[in-house]
């Protein structure tokens, strides 16, 4: 298991010797990949470019490579050489939740944040996540299915099973989130401490199960709208994905197991 590649200096004194305000909280922007050697760079550079322009906040991104197979591994690191502050690690295991899980508990970031390599949300939402943060709320989450928020695309078939999969966690749970899979999501690195360790699933699970936890522990959550635009080459295998899901909510509504 590598730790993240690193030309010049490690990860915490790119966040001090950048310049900000200095009231704006660090950030660190977590990609989760698996065998994306040809998204991988266009996507680094975009993110790596709207951040350079309208994020005030000291930054730094992290590619999270999660045992690609392909030469995702090869281009993380000379991304990570080309540009200041960016930062590759390797993960043997497979599995979003792994990366994030690990990658957020070892942050030295005051706000630790993901989205899909992708890109698939537009990236014009992430100062406004940044700035609701800031503002006092524990966690923040982009949703696809409210008031304000602008879906392209998207297949009759992952629209109906989103929608119903968040109507269930409404049902089971009562919570007052309504989007609890989109892959954009920031959190305080107080609450990434003390959500984290609870939350069990490893894979796409993560994104539901780490919501529940932080509602059920009085974790102050934000939901913003989005722009969204469905990827046809996405990699979830819907069924698959929706049985596990639906087996996660079970053993948190039902078996009550986190640590």
């Amino acid at each position: 298991m590598e730790t993240p590649h690193n030309m010049k200096m490690d990860s915490s004194e790119r966040l001090q010797n950048q310049q900000a305000t200095p009231t704006k909280q660090s950030v660190e922007i977590v990609l989760p990949v698996f065998n994306e050697e040809k998204i991988l760079p266009l996507s680094v550079a975009k993110l790596h470019a709207f951040l350079t322009e309208n994020v005030k906040n000291p930054w730094q991104i992290l590619i999270a490579d999660n045992g690609s197979e392909d030469g995702t591994r090869e281009i993380g690191k000379k991304l990570a050489s080309k540009y200041s502050n960016v930062l590759y690690d390797h993960i043997a295991e497979k599995g979003r939740g792994w990366s994030l899980n690990r990658c957020w508990l070892a942050s030295k970031a005051d706000i630790v944040s993901y989205m899909d390599i992708d890109l698939s949300t537009h990236l014009e939402a992430f100062p406004h996540m940044l700035d609701e943060i800031e503002s006092g709320y524990d966690m923040v989450i982009g949703s696809r299915l409210i008031s304000g928020s602008q879906v392209q695309n998207r297949t009759l078939i992952r629209e109906i099973t989103s929608r119903c999969y968040n109507l269930l966690i409404r049902m089971m749970f009562f919570t007052n989130f309504n989007d609890a899979q989109c892959g954009f999501k920031a959190l305080t690195r107080n609450a990434a401490q003390g959500v984290l360790p609870k939350v069990l699933d490893r894979g796409w699970f993560f994104d539901s199960e780490i919501l529940l936890v932080a509602s059920r522990r009085g974790y102050r959550i934000k939901e913003i709208p989005v722009k969204w635009t469905d990827d046809p080459d996405s990699k979830v295998n819907i069924p698959k994905t929706a049985w596990n899901n639906t087996k996660g909510l079970l053993r948190l509504r039902f078996g009550g197991k986190t640590k």
